[in-house]
């Protein structure tokens, strides 16, 4: 930094609004000398002077000269810039309001020199007297005739017969740009004919995003009746992208081109050229391209490094996509494609083409899961609350699940808050964020594995991997054991005596509405029974409707859920005579005095005592109507009165009015008791009922909260569940989407529900110990879920995604169908509920396994594959029963009994454990999920021995290509991105000592591990 005697006027006029104009980029930026002590400062930046002002047409604070000096932008902050002296001042610190703008920024200041304003003088000279000398040359007729614009290439010749155009074969390319300095770009591809002087577009890539620092690769693909030849030349031109806004633009930054006759000659696998600004002075980052050997090359003249490189990162237009549909786009992005050519046996070429994908069901499930959870759980306080007065103990009661159900819903709802503050489009969560309590929910590293393989013989066939952190609850950690330890502790430590479930418990708030509505009619009709003059039509009116109000009381009351929950709690009393209870309320009650009054004693409960409770009120009833049937009958006793009778009765009105009186008295003298028979029979029942009802509803809620254990554990369980449906969900979109023409797979869904199979690689020792019961019950608890089919709103990617409704016991996932795919679904599948069936079968590879097979106890992960294995084969059979002719139904039953074999060996890390259930997965259209601690190393090893397995047994990969196909894929495939983008090193986190541990085949190739944080 240089230091000049100015005038300060002539600097404010410089930095003035007047001269707004002429400065080359101006705005509001946070500044300081320090990084952490930033402020807030507008910026002008004009020639080589940085204009600082307090503010928009402020006071001038400072004014830099931008001489020998460097600008860098923060590897870790892609909003941040430095800019240091060669004086030794101290630096300056710029921080930024987005990517985009960082970059803008970065290139304006870095241009702000002498220095750079001279080297673009000297280039344009030069450029000119090139492009003068040229024209000089040229003595081509053609030239002077070609029309402007894209055009196709035609191989005329050289006029002067030097130099053939010949066209070249086949060519697949792969562009690497590195040391961009932008966050997105797009990159253009374009041919030049040097003969004709015309250029044709090619293909253009989408917006792509840096995964590697600055690195962006995309694959060009040339086919065979593609017209290239060897004097064209491949233009390159990268434009940055600015953040997606609602009037987004594109920046050019550089551009570059190579003869593909000096590509083709070549000796080495790659070919750099650098990627210059338009004027060709500035360097602004370097394109390495690759050549793919394809059929019709000779592979002795190509180097090793060329038989089988990964092609791309990105596919762009020129590679057909067939699954671009609205679906895919909106359970999949932010894809990472590579593509390979292998051999087969047949000595023919196959096409593999391997994408990994983000899904936006990372963070989109859990917040609905949080959203039913918090709904939930109001719901629960209310109703316990509308229960009205109870006992001391059972206020208790009531108050625990209230304080339970209040902690759990203060939790969640901060969970949901900080998930909504993530922005829309987050789709991802390293493994290094596994700990972090606010994404206690998102599952970790969840992706999706995709492979489509391409041969001579078949089109494009999918091969599906859903691949993400083993469900675990990492903030909680593994010092007390995972869940299912943690559950089998307290369930060894509370009363399970009485259970009531969720449908029980819905019974027993419709059984206490319908006794608060009929109680008070069957009490108004009574009264009004009583109150009636002798009005024989009026009085059957009214005891007509009381006979049917309590009818419906007596129906209602006789639900034998009322009996058993009376009889439950006298039992309870009876257990808990002795003990003492300290409510969360800090009551602490003696069950013995907690007796309501009304409750049958502790020494003796007569069981037929509430049927005759209830058949009293039917047998008051029964009396009522008797006795009224019999003073109407007594009323209109036939008589045959004598004449001089009637003419008493003629002379004498006043006597027969009092003597109706009389009667009307006589009326009420009877029916008085049996009306206050009935309405005490009535409220005793009532009485009874409630509490009973009440008991039922209570300790259904408290079933469901207090006596599963502490709030921790039900967040813990909610959690590791949430992470584990985000997977599955993503995998049965998959899923459907690949089979909704295939009728026998929709037929399947209907009839016998669709399996999804977990293979986990962790060990049970220490803390992984704890991840696989962790694991364990989330993988169980899918049971509770179901799929159902909707019809979309629209095709927008928002409108694609499931839905989750119900509740924690029954989960219902909605799946929006696009129009035309709901309406030719099979009518029977159109509102129909489909069953998830999960299995888990655990194997652990590593070093930590050694230690528990040989000096700790490896008997959870037999159980939980012993166990498993039951409920594949019971899926098995019953889908073999139901659709006996599926394809390769009949097969089954060998690789069931030899997965029985492999478990009933006991050998040490069987892996065919997980091969042979991996294989029953597919056979049967279930949905293959792998998991490790991370989903990263251990996972990739498995993922890409599957896939390898997949090309051998399905489309016959020869059999000496097969350990290069599977180093290939783990040494430049999909795989390797993920760990990048984890951990931001291209290293498995594996060290020799451990890898000697591991079975053969899960192995990395050499170079491609190193010691990292897992």
């Amino acid at each position: 930094m240089k230091k000049m005697r100015v005038n300060n006027s002539q600097l404010e006029f410089l930095a003035g609004e007047e001269t707004s104009g002429n400065f080359q980029k101006e705005g509001t930026l946070r500044i300081g000398r320090q990084n952490r002590a930033l402020t807030d400062r507008f910026c002008r930046l004009r020639g080589n002077l940085l204009f600082i002002l307090e503010k928009k047409g402020g006071e001038l604070e400072e004014v830099l000269l931008l001489e020998r000096c460097q600008v860098i932008r923060f590897p870790d902050d892609n909003r941040q810039l430095t800019v240091s002296f060669e004086s030794g001042d101290p630096p300056l610190f710029l921080e930024l309001s987005s990517s985009a703008e960082c970059v803008s920024w970065l290139v304006a200041l870095r241009d702000a020199n002498t220095e750079t304003l001279r080297r673009r003088i000297v280039c344009l000279h030069t450029l000119i007297n090139a492009h003068t000398t040229q024209n000089q040359d040229q003595h081509t007729p053609a030239a002077a005739h070609c029309p402007k614009g894209d055009q196709i290439l035609e191989d005329d010749g050289d006029a002067s017969g030097v130099g053939s155009a010949a066209e070249v074969p086949p060519l697949h390319l792969t562009l690497d740009c590195r040391s961009v300095v932008a966050a997105r770009v797009q990159i253009r591809v374009c041919v030049i004919d040097t003969h004709t002087h015309t250029i044709r577009k090619h293909c253009c890539t989408e917006i792509v995003k840096a995964l590697d620092g600055s690195a962006f690769q995309t694959p060009v693909c040339f086919r065979g009746d593609y017209p290239l030849c060897h004097h064209s030349r491949i233009k390159v031109t990268v434009h940055h992208a600015e953040e997606p806004t609602a009037q987004s633009t594109m920046n050019f930054l550089g551009f570059t081109s190579f003869s593909i006759r000096d590509l083709l000659r070549s000796k080495e696998p790659r070919v750099s050229v650098s990627l210059r600004t338009m004027d060709g002075v500035n360097k602004v980052g370097e394109v390495n391209v690759s050549r793919l050997q394809m059929e019709g090359d000779s592979e002795d003249k190509l180097p090793p490094e060329h038989k089988c490189p990964a092609l791309c990162d990105r596919l762009h237009s020129s590679v057909h996509d067939k699954e671009n549909s609205p679906m895919i786009r909106a359970v999949l992005c932010s894809e990472v494609c590579k593509v390979y050519r292998f051999q087969m046996e047949d000595q023919r070429w196959m096409l593999v083409r391997e994408q990994l994908s983000e899904t936006p069901l990372s963070f989109s499930l859990p917040k609905q899961l949080l959203s039913v959870l918090i709904h939930e759980h109001i719901n629960r306080v209310q109703e316990v609350k509308e229960l009205g007065d109870l006992s001391p103990h059972w206020d208790g009661l009531r108050h625990d699940v209230i304080s339970h159900c209040s902690n759990l819903i203060g939790c969640y709802e901060e969970a949901l808050e900080e998930l909504d503050k993530l922005s829309a489009l987050s789709c991802f969560k390293s493994s290094n964020s596994k700990s972090d309590r606010h994404l206690q929910f998102v599952p970790t590293n969840l992706h999706s594995q995709r492979m489509e393989v391409t041969n001579p013989d078949s089109t494009g066939v999918w091969y599906d991997v859903i691949t993400f952190g083993a469900p675990a609850d990492h903030h909680q950690a593994f010092k007390h054991g995972g869940l299912k330890r943690l559950l089998s502790k307290h369930t060894n430590h509370r009363d399970s005596s009485v259970s009531y479930s969720q449908e029980e418990s819905c019974r027993a708030r419709e059984l206490l509405s319908n006794i608060a509505h009929l109680q008070p009619l069957i009490f108004g009709l009574a009264e009004e029974l009583l109150s009636l003059e002798v009005n024989a039509a009026q009085l059957r009116d009214v005891l007509d409707s009381l006979t049917q109000q309590t009818e419906l009381f007596v129906h209602a009351v006789k639900d034998e859920l009322v009996k058993s929950a009376l009889l439950a709690i006298h039992n309870k009393c009876v257990a808990n005579c002795s003990s003492s209870h300290v409510h969360s309320n800090g009551l602490v009650c003696d069950n013995l005095s907690a007796n309501q009054e009304g409750y049958p004693s502790l020494q003796e409960y007569d069981e037929e005592e509430w049927d005759r409770a209830w058949a009293n009120v039917a047998i008051s009833l029964n009396c009522i109507i008797a006795m009224v049937d019999r003073l109407q009958g007594r009323e209109d006793q036939p008589q045959d009165p004598t004449s001089s009778e009637q003419q008493e009765a003629t002379r004498d009105k006043n006597t027969a009015s009092r003597s109706s009186c009389s009667s009307a008295s006589s009326w009420q003298e009877h029916l008085l008791p049996l009306v206050v028979t009935l309405r005490d029979c009535v409220r005793e029942v009532v009485g009874k009922a409630r509490d009973a009802m009440s008991f039922v509803v209570l300790h259904g809620a408290v079933a469901l909260t207090v006596d599963q254990g502490p709030a921790q554990i039900h967040q813990r369980r909610h959690a590791v569940f949430s992470q584990t449906l985000s997977a599955v969900v993503c995998g049965f979109m998959l899923k459907l989407h690949g089979g909704l023409e295939e009728r026998d797979f929709l037929l399947q869904l209907h009839s016998v529900g669709i399996l999804a199979q977990f293979e986990s690689l962790l060990s049970t020792y220490g803390d992984e110990l704890g991840m696989l019961e962790d694991m364990e019950v989330a993988v169980a608890d899918l049971s509770r879920v179901s799929f159902t089919f909707i019809e979309a709103k629209t095709e927008e990617p928002e409108d694609l995604l499931p839905i989750l409704s119900g509740t924690w016991s029954s989960v219902v996932v909605e799946v929006p169908l696009p129009l035309e795919s709901f309406r030719s679904l099979p009518q029977e599948l159109k509102g129909c509920s489909i069953r998830i069936h999960p299995v888990v079968f655990n194997i652990g590879i590593n070093q930590q396994q050694s230690l528990a097979e040989r000096f700790g106890d490896s008997s959870l992960q037999e159980r939980v594959n012993q166990h498993n294995c039951e409920l594949l084969k019971a899926y098995c059979n019953t889908l073999r029963d139901k659709l006996p002719e599926m394809a390769g139904i009949q097969s089954l039953s060998d690789l069931l009994l030899s997965l029985d074999q492999r478990l009933e060996s006991r050998k040490r890390k069987n892996v065919e454990v997980l091969w042979i259930a991996a294989m029953v997965c597919r056979k049967v259209n279930g949905i293959r999920l792998t998991s490790c601690k991370s989903a990263k190393d251990r996972t990739a090893m498995s993922v890409t021995l599957e896939q390898c397995v997949l090309l051998r047994e399905r489309h016959t990969l020869s059999q000496q290509h097969f350990s290069t196909a599977l180093d290939c894929m783990r040494r430049e495939g999909c795989r390797m991105e993920n760990v990048q983008k984890n951990i931001g090193k291209r290293k498995f986190a594996f060290s020799s000592v451990q890898l000697l541990t591991f079975p053969r085949l899960y192995r990395p190739p050499d170079g491609s591990y190193g010691f990292s944080q897992p």
